[in-house]
């Protein structure tokens, strides 16, 4: 079940979000930034509003769902790739060790990515994307991973872009897994993508054209890298900023510094029974120097268990899968 919230909520605004605190320092920060005649008013083209994108806007347990994208494609390609069959995470992709791959972290992550996937043309790479996400599906709730995305975060991009603001995911994720689904699922559209990137050369095939992908990192979107390519692509610091991870700091950092009225908020992750708890010590999204900044400068902090209504959009009824 895939939808982009519509821009006119008519009966509640955020309805999947719980009456509290939480929601209501949301809905104070936009009235703020968009009265025309308060003090805080910001101009529409300055209502910069950035998202992470795993943890923050799908879930990210038990491991990034590029991970598992990189381990399939790995057994498929593995005859291609002699020469990695003893470094990691390749290694431990090929032996199907999630564990394994998942302490290579975000470099991993692209690494792994990258390899499987050098040779392709940025077309055929879009065509790989979107045939597993057609197949694969979360291990626990047996979604595909597009469904596994956060009902009260898409309620809150579709807020935000009625009131005027252009929302931008900026993720360690690679920039080009992310691009053909985005738009469909969340309503960003590739130009509002930014991600860890790949090395890649324009060639042509047949007489044409085509960006062909290398088997090389070319930059790595997490922590600082975040806030440098919110310059690099955006060009205006963010009124807004969300994140789940101690990656996503220096970003919600960098909002936090704006001369006027800012916005910074971090997910927790809470509820064990509709979704994952997880903080300080997760091996995957961990949140700890994060989670006591926010403390320390009054920041929102959303409690999944407390504040959320819902988590998914295809569990009305959030029956507990184990």
């Amino acid at each position: 079940m895939l939808f982009v919230v519509g821009c006119a909520l008519a009966d509640e605004v955020l309805p999947s979000w719980n009456d509290g605190q939480t929601k209501h320092s949301i809905l104070k920060f936009v009235a703020r930034v968009t009265d025309q005649r308060g003090p805080d008013y910001v101009a529409p083209a300055e209502r910069i509003a950035v998202f992470d994108n795993d943890g923050t806007l799908w879930c990210e347990q038990p491991a990034y769902p590029q991970f598992r994208f990189g381990m399939d494609r790995m057994q498929t390609v593995a005859a291609k790739f002699p020469e990695l069959k003893n470094r990691e995470p390749f290694q431990s992709a090929l032996a199907d060790d999630l564990d394994g791959v998942i302490k290579s972290s975000v470099h991993g992550l692209i690494e792994l990515t990258a390899a499987t996937h050098g040779g392709l043309s940025t077309g055929e790479f879009d065509g790989v994307v979107n045939n597993w996400l057609a197949t694969a599906k979360h291990p626990r709730f047996q979604q595909p991973y597009t469904n596994c995305v956060y009902r009260p975060m898409l309620e809150l991009l579709g807020y935000l872009r009625a009131n005027g603001f252009k929302n931008y995911i900026v993720s360690g994720g690679a920039l080009e897994f992310m691009r053909p689904w985005t738009e469909k699922v969340y309503g960003l559209p590739p130009e509002q993508i930014i991600g860890s990137t790949v090395k890649t050369i324009m060639e042509m095939r047949d007489g044409s054209p085509v960006i062909v992908r290398q088997p090389e990192i070319e930059s790595i979107n997490d922590k600082g890298e975040k806030v440098l390519s919110i310059q690099r692509v955006i060009g205006r610091r963010p009124i807004a900023a969300f994140g789940n991870s101690d990656g996503d700091l220096p970003m919600l950092q960098w909002t936090a510094a704006s001369r006027g009225a800012s916005l910074c908020v971090y997910v927790h992750h809470t509820d064990g029974e509709r979704e994952y708890a997880y903080d300080r010590e997760a091996s995957t999204g961990r949140l700890d120097k994060g989670l006591d900044e926010a403390k320390a400068r009054n920041w929102t902090v959303v409690d999944m268990k407390r504040d959320w209504k819902r988590v998914f959009p295809f569990a009305e009824s959030e029956a507990t899968r184990k």
